[in-house]
């Protein structure tokens, strides 16, 4: 399951953290790379600083705390964040991403986009579904959740500079299809409770947390 949430930064929020991004350093991206990723990465990554550190754990808690976040990928542990930049000509080609980092399963890759779309051309990403390649480019503040099991690209930049947030995330419930079925309990049971208290929604939370006692991981 591929998923958009948008609205996690107002207008204000986000250009904050887009020019803190801006004024970063950076290095070359391929040195964090795993060893088939890094033949077709040509990008840069924002090197440690406290400005660096301060906007992901920015970006870290509000994508930890969003609801939709929360119950589409039902996370155990996150990775630590990075700040990508694809300058004009920069690309990164075909890949899927490590199974471990760090010890931690990649389940569900992320990328937040702190680039106004308008500000450059190029630079979408495309991801593999096993139906179709889908095309991505988001707006500023907007984050795009898809499974790290997907064949991934990010388009040449050809004018101006893209720059994002990118995590992954291991779930508390492994299996894709089942974290779908709890999802979408979710979202009726959210549906319920603005009709009240009902019969129907006590069953659909048993079912849930029953579910939970079934798949989770401690």
């Amino acid at each position: 399951m591929m998923l958009v949430i948008d609205g996690l930064f107002d207008a204000g929020t986000v250009a904050a953290l887009r020019e803190v991004a801006e004024g970063l350093d950076f290095a070359d991206g391929a040195a964090t790379a795993g060893s088939m990723a890094r033949r077709v990465k040509a990008n840069d990554q924002a090197t440690a600083s406290p400005e660096r550190d301060a906007l992901l754990a920015k970006v870290t808690a509000t994508v930890m705390g969003h609801p939709v976040f929360q119950s589409a990928a039902r996370p155990h542990r996150m990775s630590p964040l990075i700040v990508s930049r694809y300058r004009e000509g920069q690309t990164y080609g075909p890949h899927v991403e490590d199974a471990l980092m760090r010890g931690l399963r990649t389940d569900l890759s992320f990328t937040v986009f702190l680039s106004d779309p308008e500000s450059h051309e190029g630079g979408a990403l495309v991801v593999e579904d096993g139906f179709e390649a889908r095309a991505i480019k988001l707006g500023a503040g907007e984050m795009i959740l898809y499974p790290s099991t997907t064949l991934r690209r990010v388009e040449p930049v050809t004018r101006g500079a893209r720059l994002a947030a990118v995590g992954w995330v291991e779930c508390r419930v492994r299996d894709a299809g089942r974290r779908e079925i709890l999802f979408d309990l979710d979202r009726s049971i959210v549906d319920l409770q603005a009709g009240g208290a009902s019969d129907l929604l006590d069953r659909l939370a048993k079912t849930r947390s029953n579910l939970l006692r079934m798949w989770a991981e401690a």
